[in-house]
């Protein structure tokens, strides 16, 4: 059926007018909340929460990174972040250190310990719950392009302004 867009709403179709199953931003965030929930029994036995094991995850992709990389990469403040790395530093996850280069800068790698964690996975229980199958790839990038589309369109200079 064809979509239309209005200013109050993303895509919705016309004939059913502002209903809020037809919010693809509702749906996402509805989406978000369900995996948060998916998640939490299978954290909360690792004593994290999901900001923490996301953290984790995007540091075990590169080793001796910076609060601000990390924090790009998790669409995080430096002020929002730093109390998370400093609970996992006290649990024996990760060290931070200031950069001999630039005091400024403080660096993260995981310990034996954080690596441990990430590797042992304990998201995959919920590859199967998301019913997605083989989609499973395409979803995600789907959704990862939707986000990198929404970021490009909000930047100075952008042709959507």
């Amino acid at each position: 059926m064809p979509a239309t867009t209005t200013k109050d709403q993303d895509a919705a179709p016309a004939k059913d007018g502002k209903k809020l199953s037809n919010f693809l931003c509702f749906a996402i965030y509805s989406a978000n909340l369900a995996f948060g929930r998916a998640y939490k029994p299978l954290l909360d036995k690792l004593g994290l929460t999901y900001t923490q094991y996301v953290t984790l995850v995007a540091l075990s992709e590169e080793d001796d990174q910076t609060v601000g990389m990390l924090g790009e990469k998790l669409f995080l403040e430096s002020n929002t972040l730093t109390p998370i790395l400093k609970k996992l530093e006290a649990d024996g996850y990760l060290k931070r250190r200031r950069d001999p280069q630039d005091e400024r800068q403080v660096r993260l790698t995981l310990t034996p310990a954080g690596r441990a964690l990430v590797d042992a996975e304990p998201g995959s229980a919920l590859l199967e719950a998301t019913g997605l199958g083989d989609d499973f790839g395409a979803v995600q990038q789907s959704v990862a392009d939707l986000r990198d589309n929404l970021l490009a369109s909000m930047r100075p200079g952008s042709a959507k302004e």
